[in-house]
């Protein structure tokens, strides 16, 4: 009979170092800067700056147009943040920049509470809890994707709240079956109703996260948990299992939170009339393109085709690229580091595959508790994994098995932990195993050895980055610092449908304008490795642990130093901080290209009606065949004529990506701001400014 050991409480530094890591690297400079980029970061915040500019909370809209593509929950909350800081007169370009961001970083903040007493439950360790939060915090992954409004951090706090919430229920099963049968029924009904609530919960997370990101919110956890059930119970046993579950007043509390939206932004947005039907050619479907005032509602664009189609790589517009699979994958290391490489062998901890003992209770259906909560987080970030291995991909994607992986990654560190060489009388080094079985002795003595070896793998990791940084530094064109990194960078057009396509730009060259970051990181990525090794073969894991994660924390600040650094590149911001003095209501601001080349002048000057010339794509094209669409879209010729007219134009554009070229116009020309491989031109020269 299973006996279960108490789950120890939360230690309150555990709490306390969360916080303060928290403040350090989500809630204080990151939040400011760099200011918002170009792209998804801006548009999103544009979204949440238009809700509360048109008071409609159901149908988003991004430059005036429908934004019918996501899911409201993230711009919900940014708009709360905006309503708040302008509550108390913080409107500025930088108090509109935290507001946006902080939502995140309290999701951040959350999804490591979560995580730490995921760990402390599952492992009955409040050092496993603590190295839990700890891994989460301090990965690249969870770091480098708060920089940008997207809502992967709030899916990863939703699934990891849900599966919590599953897991209760599964703490509460095996501590009533190793009961006495006399006193099994007695705790059942008093266990009922908080099995009861956790069931609900489970169901009101997976509602928030369809809320957030859409079907996945519900197709991961109860994927995960469906899988899970079965491995354990057989069919049988997990169908019955579910039955105890409180399934239908769960599927209640679902729809009572995830329909009422769906519901009101199809009725918002329905069909416009008569669009082309689909036709079956060639043994394919082909799916029809909208054209002006025929155009499919809000039903058809968001489940099928932002679900479904770009599943299948079949999306329209086709405006994106994916990761190869194996990228996406590798990748996976990149965003857990210094983490991932203990990956491999926590892994295997969790599938004991080689194990006798285990394949027999993996097979009768009767491993432990403490084996199945290795195998819930198993299967909760294989099956993320796998998941995108059949559709499109973009690099944070994996995002939704950080949780998983944090929690087991603790809870291996936290058993390594017992591995504690000491040197016999005779000199030889022995293993303290007191109280193991045998065979337990054993893999804990080849898991010490094995973190061991992991570390130094690291320390070789950055031993090579620190050789590549020196070279970087001491290339002999290295430029001066008032250079603009755009002049230096190679262009990969090519890559820039990814989110991190910008980056491959950077050059040798370029590479000399990072000096700080290169050294912080090349420091952090030798010194914490190191400094992990020595403890780690002195016996002092926890001090070791500590001491990788102060090397991880490090290199966060370098990667942060480099994303301001290049931020210029990427973002529009400084430019409409330089027009936004001389720019009039009735001025006219366009963008020549995508209006996600230029979108963050859009949120910082405060303008739902940029014009767009030679970009009716991307974010914006379908919600532009509405008929109640405003007509900003530009032709050279409808440009040509207005850039003779009275009206004064502010026209961004690059200097590098096409179109990059002012069309022909009747008229002079002039620069009002230049930077980052980025100008904006006007067929005015400069005026005072108004004050």
């Amino acid at each position: 009979m299973e006996q279960t050991r108490p789950t120890p409480g939360r230690a309150r530094a555990t709490l306390i170092w969360i916080v303060v890591l928290w403040a350090a690297f989500y809630a204080s400079f990151s939040l400011v800067r760099p200011l918002l980029l170009d792209d998804a970061d801006s548009v999103h915040a544009e979204v949440a700056r238009e809700m509360l500019l048109r008071h409609d909370y159901v149908t988003l809209y991004a430059n005036g147009i429908r934004y019918l593509e996501k899911a409201p929950l993230l711009y919900w909350s940014m708009a709360a943040g905006l309503k708040a800081f302008g509550a108390v007169g913080l409107t500025g370009p930088t108090a509109s920049t935290v507001a946006v961001r902080l939502p995140l970083a309290f999701a951040v903040l959350a999804l490591a509470l979560v995580c730490e007493s995921f760990a402390r439950r599952m492992f009955r360790s409040r050092r496993a809890g603590l190295y839990a939060a700890l891994i989460l915090l301090s990965s690249f992954g969870i770091f480098i994707f708060t920089r940008i409004t997207i809502p992967d951090a709030m899916v990863c706090l939703w699934i990891a709240t849900g599966l919590w919430c599953f897991w209760r229920t599964e703490e509460i099963g095996a501590h009533t079956s190793s009961q006495p049968h006399s006193s099994r029924e007695k705790l059942r009904d008093e266990w009922a109703t908080r099995i009861q609530w956790y069931c609900w919960g489970f169901a009101a997370s997976c509602a928030l996260n369809v809320l957030t990101k859409g079907l996945i919110g519900v197709v991961f956890p109860v994927a995960a948990v469906g899988i899970y059930l079965l491995l354990t119970r057989g069919w049988k046993r997990a169908v019955a299992r579910v039955k105890a579950l409180y399934p239908w007043s769960s599927l209640v509390v679902f729809l009572a939170i995830a329909a009422p939206w769906h519901v009101l932004a199809g009725l918002a947005n329905p069909t416009q009339g008569d669009p082309t039907p689909f036709h079956f050619v060639d043994g394919h479907w082909q799916v029809p393109l909208p054209t002006d005032g025929k155009v499919r509602g809000w039903f058809w664009f968001y489940f099928m085709n932002e679900h479904v189609l770009r599943y299948l790589n079949l999306r329209v517009p086709r405006d994106y690229d994916t990761v190869p699979l194996l990228v996406f994958w590798g990748l996976c290391l990149v965003w857990m580091m210094p983490w991932s490489a203990f990956g491999f062998k926590a892994a295997g901890w969790a599938l004991p595959v080689r194990t006798e003992k285990w394949r027999s209770q993996f097979r009768r259906h009767d491993l432990p508790l403490r084996l199945r909560a290795r195998l819930l987080l198993a299967v909760w970030s294989g099956f993320v994994l796998l998941f995108f291995a059949f559709s499109t991909r973009q690099e944070y994607y994996v995002l939704p098995a950080f949780p998983a992986l944090a929690v087991l990654g603790a809870g291996w560190l936290a058993w390594v932990d017992h591995y504690r060489p000491r040197r016999s009388e005779k000199g030889s080094k022995v293993v303290v195993t007191a109280g193991m079985e045998h065979e337990e002795a054993l893999r804990l003595v080849k898991a010490g050895q094995a973190a061991i070896h992991a570390t130094e793998v690291m320390l070789i990791f950055g031993a090579l980055f620190a050789v590549a940084a020196a070279a970087a530094l001491l290339h002999p064109h290295t430029p001066s610092g008032n250079v603009d990194l755009a002049a230096l960078l190679s262009e990969h057009p090519g890559a820039y449908a990814m989110s991190m396509g910008h980056f491959l730009d950077l050059n040798a060259d370029a590479l000399g304008l990072f000096r700080l970051p290169l050294v912080i990181a090349a420091v952090s990525l030798v010194g914490g490795p190191l400094a992990s090794l020595l403890l780690r073969k002195r016996a002092r894991p926890m001090q070791a642990n500590a001491a990788m994660a102060a090397g991880a924390f490090g290199f966060l600040l370098a990667a942060h130093l480099g994303l301001q650094t290049f931020a210029p590149v990427i973002s529009s911001a400084e430019l409409a901080e330089k027009i936004r003095p001389l720019v009039r209501p009735e001025d006219m601001v366009a963008i020549h290209g995508e209006y996600e080349s230029g979108s963050t002048l859009g949120f910082y000057l405060k303008r739902p009606d940029v014009h767009i010339l030679e970009g009716r794509s991307s974010n914006l094209w379908y919600g532009s065949f509405f008929p109640d669409a405003p007509k900003i879209f530009e032709t050279p010729e409808s440009f040509a004529a207005k850039w003779t007219g009275p009206q004064r134009i502010f026209l961004w554009q690059s200097l590098t990506d096409p179109p990059n070229q002012l069309p022909a116009v009747n008229g002079p020309a002039y620069v009002i701001a230049k930077g980052g491989g980025k100008e904006i031109v006007s067929n005015q020269p400069n005026r005072e400014p108004e004050h």
